[in-house]
């Protein structure tokens, strides 16, 4: 889709999937025991951020999403998401899979290939590495994306480096969220694309609430206005 955001609205996280909604690799809550553990959930979003683009026009998505994991690391998953029309669809589907563990450094290697149903010259792929780990009540992540030029990224490959942190309150279910990235490449345009937001998670009765301030440094990457500053409200439950 980046490629349908260059000519159109769209391009397809964050801090967390909660403020710049995306698929999170394995991130989910594992629901069973034993060698398979299958684990999914849906979110709704006041606007899918995606890097710090509105690819939904500040309008509400929904995002499902399920992850089958093997105890050796190895994991396949799929995640979903309306979107602003583009060329007459108006649907994400995101096919993951990769390789995660690690104890006080966590790892996460993996690939996801980025479909939009009914408009295959925008579908393509993307390679993401992450490092996570805690420190004190913090914990803190790194993550490096690449997509290898592609036809239909425009013979062009885009890098994204991005980091994240979460704190969480003492004696208290609210946490601070937090991400910055830098991108460039296909999906850049011209500049690099700095993004960036700050907020606030809370678990409630096995649900997953969080408002986030989500900005970069333009207004319109592809669309008017679509990487304008704005506020992101979220509901989020995972099984």
């Amino acid at each position: 889709m980046r490629n349908s955001i260059l000519k159109l609205a769209a391009m397809s996280v964050a801090m967390s999937a909660l403020a710049v909604s995306a698929p999170a690799f394995a991130q989910e809550e594992e629901a069973e025991s034993g060698p398979i553990t299958i684990t999914g959930g849906i979110t709704g979003v006041s606007d899918y951020r995606f890097r710090g683009v509105s690819l939904s026009d500040k309008d509400f998505a929904i995002q499902p999403t399920l992850t089958v994991k093997h105890e050796s690391g190895f994991y396949v998953g799929v995640w979903g998401s309306n979107l602003a029309e583009n060329a007459g669809d108006d649907v994400e589907v995101d096919i993951y899979a990769g390789f995660a563990g690690g104890d006080e450094l966590t790892y996460d290697i993996g690939a996801t290939y980025y479909v939009y149903p009914g408009v295959s010259s925008f579908n393509y792929v993307e390679f993401t590495g992450k490092l996570g780990s805690t420190v004190g009540p913090a914990t803190v992540g790194v993550q490096l994306s690449y997509v290898p030029s592609q036809d239909n990224t425009g013979n062009n490959d885009n890098v994204y480096f991005g980091t994240n942190a979460s704190i969480a309150l003492p004696d208290s279910p609210i946490s601070i969220v937090g991400s910055m990235g830098i991108e460039d490449g296909a999906f850049a345009g011209p500049d690099e694309k700095v993004d960036w937001s700050l907020g606030l998670t809370a678990n409630v009765s096995g649900f997953t609430l969080g408002a986030s301030y989500v900005d970069t440094n333009r207004r319109s990457t592809f669309a008017f206005k679509d990487s304008s500053a704005g506020v992101v409200f979220s509901l989020a439950y995972f099984f």
